[in-house]
């Protein structure tokens, strides 16, 4: 049967496998639904720490301008 989704192999050490095997099991899911919704989240992390280095880095600039919270979002 045909499928719309890219398929990923991928090697599990045995204890990130059992890890993975008990976390599907606790959420009554599959262990590929499982994995790929924690790949998901780990996406959204990693674009959350890079937004954060962006947003540092803007903020220490000399030069930066700084604009009122209100001003921002109205």
């Amino acid at each position: 049967m045909a499928t719309t989704k890219n398929r990923l192999n991928i090697s599990l050490s045995p204890e990130l496998d059992a890890a993975l095997a008990l976390s599907a099991k606790r959420a009554t899911v599959p262990r590929a639904t499982k994995a790929a919704e924690l790949l998901r989240l780990a996406l959204d992390i990693e674009e959350d720490i890079m937004l954060d280095v962006l947003a540092t880095s803007r903020e220490t600039e000399k030069k930066a301008k700084y604009v009122d919270h209100d001003a921002a979002w109205s």
